[in-house]
């Protein structure tokens, strides 16, 4: 783990920043211990709620989850002396005259505090958090077994990998996205991890040897301003989540798992992402379990051009098992 380094990210005015660790990590672990609990919802559930309380006369921020959870306007006394130093001294704050914004949201998984990207999420380097992070965690946790070496690839604010530490002694976070390592350093220190190292990685290109167990919730939609946090690549947003499969079935060792939550298009019936699973694990001889775990999700993309033949988008769960007789390549 690095500690007391600045980590470059973008806000979503469009300004370079530097987020700066040691405040942050400190930040999470302060709200913690003062019992701070948010649950992120959808963006779309997030912008109702709070036009909601806008029309109730609550849009500016008065509590810790008005603050850090559903990102609105405060004032200065609105928090504590201690947290608002924080925050300032880990150049997360914008002050907009008589505005104050944090520059980072926390949301709590399993007793944990995770930091990641101011609302809305819009940039190219946004970091995400939502309900999808929370049906990941759930899958791993469900289905991980001890294990030496574990990798989340794609680990946007490093939760998957994060949640995956109970059952490994080494971890791997990897992604592309600058802003995303930089608070999944955060995220693991406020969790006390040490075998930690982020990595930044176009999958597994620049990450070293095999692994026990891979973990991902790579984007998976078609966008069509490409951003990173967000857009799968071609075929209705499945090509990340292939790569993904391909690469990562190459690379574990005899026994290894992989767990890979993501959504699928449903066309006609068809899901994209099974479709194109099914030749990957039998010609590598895995054994696998698939589920759709969630099978409406992101309804809204419907009314994009790139989704008019599609019945919807489900979100999908593979955990595949590499045979004993295997190895990684």
């Amino acid at each position: 783990m690095q500690h007391g380094a600045a980590r470059s990210v973008r806000t979503r005015f469009g300004v370079s920043l530097r987020i700066h660790h040691e405040p942050l990590v400190e930040l999470g672990r302060a709200l913690l211990r003062q019992g701070y609990s948010f649950i992120t919802p959808t963006p779309e559930t997030h912008r109702r709620a709070n036009r909601n309380a806008e029309a109730r006369g609550r849009a500016r921020g008065s509590s810790l989850r008005d603050v850090f959870g559903w990102n609105r306007p405060f004032d200065q006394g609105a928090l504590p002396s201690p947290l608002l130093s924080l925050l300032r001294d880990a150049n997360a704050l914008d002050v907009r005259q008589d505005d104050l914004r944090s520059r980072v949201r926390f949301s709590t998984l399993g007793g944990r505090a995770f930091a990641h990207g101011s609302y809305p999420t819009v940039e190219d380097d946004a970091v995400f958090f939502g309900p999808d992070t929370y049906r990941f965690c759930s899958l791993i946790t469900s289905n991980m077994v001890p294990c030496a070496r574990v990798a989340d690839i794609g680990c946007g604010s490093g939760a998957g990998g994060i949640v995956a530490s109970r059952f490994a002694r080494d971890v791997v976070l990897s992604d592309i996205n600058d802003s995303a390592l930089a608070l999944a350093r955060v995220n693991a220190a406020i969790a006390g991890l040490e075998r930690v190292e982020a990595v930044r990685s176009d999958v597994l290109a620049s990450v070293d040897g095999s692994f026990d167990c891979i973990v991902a919730n790579p984007p998976y939609l078609a966008d069509a301003a490409a951003r990173a946090y967000r857009h799968g690549g071609d075929d209705l947003g499945s090509e990340l989540s292939l790569r993904i499969a391909r690469e990562s079935l190459d690379r574990l060792a005899p026994g290894g798992r992989l767990i890979l939550y993501t959504g699928a298009a449903i066309v006609d019936g068809v899901d994209v992402i099974q479709r194109g699973l099914l030749p990957l694990l039998t010609e590598r001889g895995a054994t696998y379990t698939y589920e759709e775990i969630d099978p409406d999700v992101f309804g809204e993309e419907l009314d994009l051009a790139a989704y008019q033949n599609v019945d919807r988008i489900a979100a999908v769960g593979l955990v595949a098992v590499m045979p004993m007789t295997s190895g990684a390549r």
